[in-house]
């Protein structure tokens, strides 16, 4: 059935200014609600440090989380870090470690975090992109090539030595499940990291021809079963990865990649050469990845069988963009619930 012409107009409206807000970075946001620790979490105290910071960002009762941030994916941040909160047991205990390019408007980004939660355990990271500008090779899709995508690789460089472990996530997902049980993965005597693998994928699609006919590089996954795993989340064993000096051997494989292209697909490719076959499995219920369809056309898509903690718009379609253009898939309705933006009609009233 045809839409009202009114209605249809305040579509439109609505879709321009969400996009004319946009584009001169000044969306505004909801406040969201305060989110209360259930009695049995463990008490962190809320002394300061010498630095005058929160002693919950280097207590190991805390749970770190890090999240890029920037004015193209700040409402997929928004609405990540209220799932978060919703559905965490302790959420009081969470700390929040953003990274955010050194180049953006840090001070802006900060500004909108507080606004919409006042009472967040958060800080601020400015990532210097020069050091792995010059490694990135171009890929499939140009949303792939910006540089804070290369942030998760310089997490045990950005954030303080006190903090031991992190789980790493996208700004295109929602949690619907408590987080708590996904940061008490056990990584056991020598793992770095953990994450959702899927060993039914073809793997060998992952790099190119010349990898695969070269020798002295595809030995790699010699005495490994490698599998494809996603890097939007993941457990990070911090010290360990500080000790096996793991971010200089991924930026070798982004040297190799300037010499010889041995793959097609930004920054998840150096992170299988150097862990697949050798992390923890994480449930896939962790990771129902892929429901912004492909790189190319972001088709909608299906979720994965079996039960779901974590929804991942990963690929090139984003809930809110489909949400905005009146376009949406079905399941993009499970990610509208946390979005946090304050609409214009809603700043008029």
């Amino acid at each position: 059935m045809p839409k009202p012409p009114l209605l249809h107009f305040l579509l439109l409206l609505l879709v321009f200014n969400v996009f004319a807000l946009a584009a001169a970075g000044t969306l505004q946001f909801k406040e969201a609600p305060q989110f209360y620790n259930s009695p049995d979490c463990p008490l962190i105290t809320e002394e300061d440090d010498s630095n005058g910071e929160s002693s919950i960002f280097c207590s190991d009762q805390a749970i770190h989380v890090a999240i890029t941030l920037d004015s193209t994916y700040i409402r997929g941040s928004m609405a990540a870090i209220l799932s978060i909160l919703q559905h965490s047991s302790c959420p009081q205990n969470i700390a929040f470690h953003f990274v955010a390019s050194a180049t953006a408007n840090v001070s802006l980004l900060r500004a909108t975090i507080s606004s919409s939660f006042p009472y967040l355990n958060f800080q601020v990271y400015a990532f210097d992109a020069s050091s792995v500008s010059r490694l990135i090779s171009t890929s499939i899709r140009s949303a792939l090539d910006c540089p804070l995508n290369y942030a998760r690789s310089y997490l045990a460089n950005l954030l303080p030595l006190c903090v031991t472990r992190v789980v790493y996530l996208d700004s295109d997902l929602v949690l619907v499940d408590d987080i708590t049980k996904l940061a008490a993965t056990p990584l056991g005597d020598d793992s770095v990291l953990a994450a959702p693998q899927y060993c039914n994928a073809n793997f060998t699609s992952y790099f190119t021809a010349t990898f695969w006919s070269n020798p002295s590089l595809s030995l790699t996954f010699a005495n490994r079963e490698p599998c494809y795993f996603n890097t939007g989340v993941m457990v990070i064993d911090l010290d360990r990865w500080r000790k096996g000096d793991y971010t200089r051997k991924i930026e070798e494989w982004m040297e190799v990649q300037k010499r010889m292209r041995i793959y097609n697909l930004g920054s998840l490719p150096p992170f299988l050469l150097v862990f697949a076959g050798n992390i923890v499995p994480v449930d896939h219920r962790w990771n129902q990845h892929g429901l912004g369809g492909d790189n190319f056309r972001g088709l909608c898509r299906d979720l994965h069988p079996g039960p779901v903690s974590l929804l991942h718009w990963s690929g090139k379609g984003k809930p809110w963009a489909r949400l905005d253009a009146n376009r949406p898939c079905p399941l993009d309705a499970l990610w509208a619930p946390y979005d946090l933006l304050q609409t214009p009609f809603a700043l008029d009233s």
